[in-house]
């Protein structure tokens, strides 16, 4: 299997072979899951303090293969609790695929096998005794193209609820709607079909069908990429607004977005390899690495 065949596959869970043991992380507020010259981009210098905010998310020694591909190698990495954290690389560097191992979409990859360990608040969310449906509730994702369901706009939102047996009031639709900057635009035609919004607005909608549930983390992969760039504007708008609730996880092939939005950056290079991860400011104005300085340079990608 190519890894152009990845993002429809929808087989069988993955073999997650060659686990290791879990380590522990402590945490108060766990939630269970069993079951000098001008810079060449405007970085935002963080105003969420980064290095005092503690970890969310652990990543130890991650490896994943489809088939004989490997698509990441030895990755680590400690995800900021409500944070902006931003992937970026050229194509086919392993970024989509990193994403997707912080809440096990992969499982439904049939050749994807996937060792180390990703631990969120102490628990390995690969551990036997981790239900991937419970885990998805924490962990929400937003895809590269919008995808509402043909469905009116209150349903698509309150669509998770009902799907995990929780109560759906006119509250819950509405304070989601509001933290996804959507609800003052569609309050008056909440039953419409959502398939009637515009692409910005129907990416807002699935933000708002994401975090009705009340994540802890929200990943988004590309979220804009489809986008203009007045909806995209107010994509990146509410994705800085959003990080003062959730933590968030966005991958972007747009440097320039990485630099303005996020709070960290990762950069993957190819063969699946994380070559660099700190503070955006660090990354794009004084990287470490050469190899770095070339890709957000211009000079391969």
């Amino acid at each position: 299997m190519s890894r152009n065949d990845i993002d429809d596959a929808t087989a069988q869970p993955a073999h997650n072979g060659g686990q290791v043991d879990d380590g522990t992380l402590s945490s108060a507020e766990s939630r269970p899951i069993s079951g000098g010259e001008e810079p060449l981009f405007d970085t935002n210098v963080s105003y969420r303090e980064s290095e005092e905010t503690p970890s969310v998310l652990e990543v130890r020694d991650l490896n994943v293969h489809y088939g004989d591909e490997q698509a990441l190698q030895d990755v680590e990495m400690a995800i900021p609790r409500h944070q902006v954290t931003a992937m970026i690389g050229p194509s086919g560097c392993g970024k989509s695929t990193f994403l997707r191992c912080l809440n096990r979409m992969n499982d439904l990859v049939e050749a994807a096998r996937i060792e180390g360990n990703v631990l969120l608040e102490g628990t390995n969310l690969y551990g036997d005794d981790v239900d991937p449906v419970v885990l998805r509730r924490r962990i929400g994702m937003v895809f590269q193209h919008p995808n509402p369901f043909p469905k009116s706009i209150y349903d698509n939102v309150a669509f998770g609820l009902r799907v995990q047996n929780e109560a759906v009031t006119d509250e819950i639709i509405e304070r989601a709607l509001k933290r996804a900057a959507l609800w003052d635009e569609v309050k008056h035609k909440l039953h419409h079909s959502a398939l009637d919004l515009s692409g910005g607005q129907q990416q807002r909608l699935c933000i708002a069908r994401a975090i009705a549930v009340d994540p802890d983390i929200v990943l988004m992969d590309e979220p804009a990429s489809a986008l203009d760039p007045v909806a995209t504007s107010k994509i990146e708008d509410l994705i800085e607004d959003l990080a003062e609730e959730y933590t968030v996880v966005i991958v972007t092939h747009n440097m320039q977005q990485a630099a303005r939005i996020s709070d960290k950056t990762a950069v993957f290079l190819t063969g699946g390899e994380l070559v660099e991860f700190d503070d955006t400011n660090e990354i794009f104005e004084n990287p470490a690495h050469q190899r770095v300085e070339d890709y957000i340079t211009g000079k391969f990608g």
